[in-house]
């Protein structure tokens, strides 16, 4: 311990030399690291906060600059007037060290250069979709959509003059450029263009999958890749299962709450892909808000780290549920990836998806009095919107989540009163099997 020269019984502190963060090992012996071992420590260095093993909760507004220069340069970069974009920490509207790092290791999971993180999966869908459209633009979209997605296009966009075209999930090249076509001259009749295409695949509810690769080809052919980026939401998917950007899309959007939060107890979304797209949602992103809190990006880190793990466990599961389901008496098909049987269905899976995914549709014979008689047995399984967490959950979309969309579109996008909606957790499989047994007696 130094002491003071006026006061020798006085302990002074000793300075200590500020450490520079180590340089992060993404291969090894020419080995490209996973993401499942990127997750334990990519974007934070322990020795930056107090050798901490995990990255502490910063829970501040504002962030102190080094100088005034260093200030200016900052909001340079924020507004515009220098290219590059925001350096450093500024505002907790922008940025925050532990959404920082759970975006770059979102970036990770999807092989994107850049991803940002939100308050709520809609939040994300929301400022992408008003980052990408004017008054007199056309979206393209494929459907089934999530309820809120897709009423958020057709009622809340066409309040400020943007139309949609939407085509079924399974649609082919041919059914995708009369599509296309159709859009771009709506868009020219208008005086606007056709700034975004949005697919969700696997749609929500009934697990359609959208053919990304057709969709790039017939964007390709009939608009400008540059102005018109192809977005999907790869909610019921990814990280695991799916991954989008290596068919063709330019941006995945999901529900964090879902798969990669995967416990039922947060909020949020994200978009990953080409810097170049992620900044123009970035700016909008900065001036409205809607950025993940830092206590729940601390969360998802935590959750981040055994995505893997959890997403394995329930698809296993999945299918030996979806085994004992496929022979009942009283199941008239499931909607289970694991279980395609239409031709078109299983080509694009083969080329797409590398695991069926644990959440699924499962038509019961009857209609709604069935469903609900099946859902209020359950004894395992909980009754409950949502999907992708640690335990098992059922809900019945035509009469919940998907209420809102008229009866002839449900009956369109096949939404039927006599589907239920599953998603499979990390419990034990034979308990399982055995609750969806006794429920299905109940009906």
């Amino acid at each position: 311990m130094a002491t003071s020269d006026n006061d020798p019984m006085k302990p002074v502190a000793t300075p200590t030399p500020r450490r520079k963060p180590k340089q992060e090992i993404t291969r090894i012996g020419g080995r490209e690291l996973k993401p499942s071992t990127l997750m334990m420590g990519h974007g934070y260095d322990p020795a930056l906060s107090e050798g901490s093993l995990k990255a502490p909760i910063f829970l501040t507004s504002t962030f102190a600059f080094e100088n005034a220069a260093a200030g200016k340069r900052h909001f340079e970069g924020i507004t515009g007037k220098r290219p590059g974009g925001a350096e450093g920490l500024v505002y907790s509207r922008f940025n925050g060290p532990n959404q920082e790092i759970l975006e770059d290791r979102l970036a990770i999971w999807d092989g994107a250069e850049d991803a940002l993180c939100f308050s709520s999966g809609m939040t994300a869908i929301a400022i992408l979709i008003l980052a990408a459209c004017k008054a007199g633009d056309v979206i393209v979209h494929s459907g089934p959509l999530y309820a809120a997605s897709e009423g958020f296009v057709a009622k809340v966009m066409a309040r400020y003059g943007v139309r949609y075209v939407d085509f079924p999930a399974g649609a082919d090249r041919d059914q995708l450029d009369e599509v296309m076509a159709r859009a771009k001259a709506m868009a020219e009749e208008s005086g606007g263009e056709v700034p975004l295409i949005y697919l969700e695949s696997p749609g929500n509810p009934t697990n359609a999958l959208v053919d990304v690769e057709a969709v790039k080809a017939a964007r390709d052919a009939h608009f400008d890749p540059d102005r018109c980026p192809i977005a999907i939401d790869n909610t019921f998917l990814g990280p695991l299962w799916q991954r989008p950007l290596e068919q063709g899309a330019d941006l995945v959007v999901y529900s964090l709450t879902k798969y990669v939060g995967g416990h039922s107890d947060l909020v949020a979304g994200s978009v990953s892909g080409a810097k170049r797209w992620i900044d123009a949602v970035r700016a909008l992103r900065n001036t409205m808000g809607g950025i993940a809190d830092p206590n729940t990006a601390w969360m998802l880190l935590r959750s981040l780290e055994t995505v893997e793990l959890r997403m394995q466990r329930a698809g296993e599961n999945a299918e030996k549920v979806c085994a004992f389901l496929s022979q009942h008496p009283k199941v008239e098909k499931l909607g289970y990836l694991g279980m395609i049987k239409d031709a078109r269905q299983q080509d694009i899976y083969d080329r797409h998806c590398l695991g069926a995914g644990s959440t699924f549709s499962m038509f019961i014979k009857g209609g709604e009095a069935e469903c609900f008689a099946f859902l209020d047995a359950l004894k395992v399984a909980k009754l409950a919107v949502s999907l992708g967490g640690t335990e098992t959950l059922a809900s019945h979309p035509a009469s919940m989540t998907h209420l809102s969309v008229p009866e002839g579109r449900r009956t369109e996008l096949g939404i039927a009163d006599n589907l239920v909606r599953v998603s499979i957790g990390i419990e034990d499989p034979e308990d399982l099997i055995a609750d969806f047994a006794q429920a299905l007696e109940a009906v």
